[in-house]
């Protein structure tokens, strides 16, 4: 009972191959400058249960070839993970938008594809490499289930009140506009996790929950469904984040269009990838670098670093009055959430009125598994989770194939 996940980039194949039967990830890795460099594209590989790793260049011009040599790798007798490619059972892939018309995963047709491609233009950058994934191992594994797991739709339990712009009715109903929210899959996994440490029905659940990486959203959770997030229509909406604005004045873009004399696409590429961390700073989008450079003095450094705290705490504060329960814990995640403790430090401190206590020996471990970092007298429980959005992907795909085997 193998699972195939593979997350298609536009010139990249990230994958992975897990054992159903317990849960454990078999094979990681990815193929990256597919089509894009003259020498070939790079592969990184690694069997876990083996612990054997391999890097090489390969060729691979398109992301069917990435594929057909990383399937040849799983059943090499030193490599390998399969006696067979048969063993695969299915396959998930990553798709990064399915609208409000998808709230669960759902197996890939003719007709669904067709769908997804038509939220494209939702998702210029990342839809059509996702879709490119699929028809690859379409096109390769064609007797094998596929399934769309989708970064959208854990959060379309959000009521209108939270998904709903302040612009005419009709752009929504006409161009779909409203908040999607991202990170989905992310947030998921870490609050089914949350409900299993908390011994605590997955429907009966309040948390807030803090995906906090290069790409970074908060969404809060009331009894297990969605009410809220922060990344919006596109992920650029919320907190700041390593070279993402987030949430800013609208006013601010034509303002600066013409002071630039810049066309929309100049803008676009300066508030995803000239902004946040990077763009305060000067210096980094990465945490890791900005805590050190503040911590020597840097005044930029401690901008940027100052800001991305503040504006995260404000969005706890604002989740917390709209669950407006008790909380049953804050969970942080992703690269920054599970490795920073600073970033998570100074967070819990600025909750102390909440009833947030952070236990400082707890917090200052770095560590792969799930862990409290309060103190046991905290009013609020805070964990660190570590996510595993592609486990999640597995876990989804296999029901699906359970359904249609049944």
């Amino acid at each position: 009972m193998k699972i195939l996940t593979v997350n298609s980039g536009s010139s990249s194949l990230k994958f992975k191959v897990f054992s159903m039967c317990t849960d454990s990830l078999l094979v990681s890795g990815i193929v990256e400058c597919i089509g894009q460099c003259d020498i070939g594209s790079f592969l990184i590989y690694k069997n876990l249960p083996k612990n054997l790793s391999k890097k090489e260049t390969i060729n691979a011009t398109t992301h069917s070839q990435a594929l057909e040599y990383v399937l040849k790798l799983f059943e090499d007798p030193e490599y390998g993970c399969l006696e067979h490619i048969d063993d695969l059972i299915a396959v998930g892939h990553r798709v990064v938008h399915g609208k409000d018309v998808y709230n669960s995963s759902i197996l890939i047709t003719k007709e669904s594809l067709e769908i997804l491609k038509s939220f494209i233009e939702l998702a210029p950058l990342h839809q059509p490499a996702n879709i490119t994934g699929i028809e690859a191992c379409m096109k390769i594994l064609p007797d094998k289930p596929m399934v769309a797991v989708f970064d959208t739709a854990f959060h379309q339990t959000m009521p209108a009140e939270a998904f709903m712009y302040g612009v005419p009715y009709e752009y929504y109903t006409d161009y779909g506009i409203r908040r999607y929210g991202f990170h989905g899959t992310s947030h998921k996994y870490v609050a089914q996790r949350a409900a299993e440490i908390l011994k605590k029905s997955f429907n009966d659940l309040n948390l807030i929950t803090l995906h906090l990486g290069n790409g970074a959203s908060i969404t809060a959770i009331k009894n297990g469904k969605v009410i809220d997030t922060s990344m919006g229509f596109t992920p650029l909406e919320g907190i700041m984040m390593g070279t993402r604005s987030g949430d800013l004045d609208p006013a601010i873009v034509p303002f600066l269009m013409h002071k630039l004399n810049c066309d929309w696409e100049t803008m676009d590429k300066l508030l995803n990838k000239k902004s946040g961390l990077l763009g305060l700073s000067g210096i980094s989008n990465d945490m890791r670098d900005l805590v050190e450079k503040k911590n020597a003095g840097n005044d930029r450094a401690k901008i940027a670093y100052d800001v991305f705290i503040y504006k995260i705490v404000k969005y706890v504060g604002a989740y917390y009055a709209a669950i407006n329960a008790k909380l049953d814990a804050i969970i942080f995640t992703a690269g920054i959430g599970e490795n920073s403790i600073d970033v998570r430090r100074d967070i819990c401190n600025r909750l102390k009125y909440f009833g947030v206590k952070l236990d400082n020996e707890r917090n200052n471990v770095i560590s792969n598994t799930p862990r409290l970092i309060t103190a046991n007298d905290s009013f609020i429980d805070v964990y660190v989770i570590p996510t595993d959005e592609e486990l999640l992907m597995a876990r989804d795909t296999f029901e699906i194939y359970k359904k249609i085997n049944s």
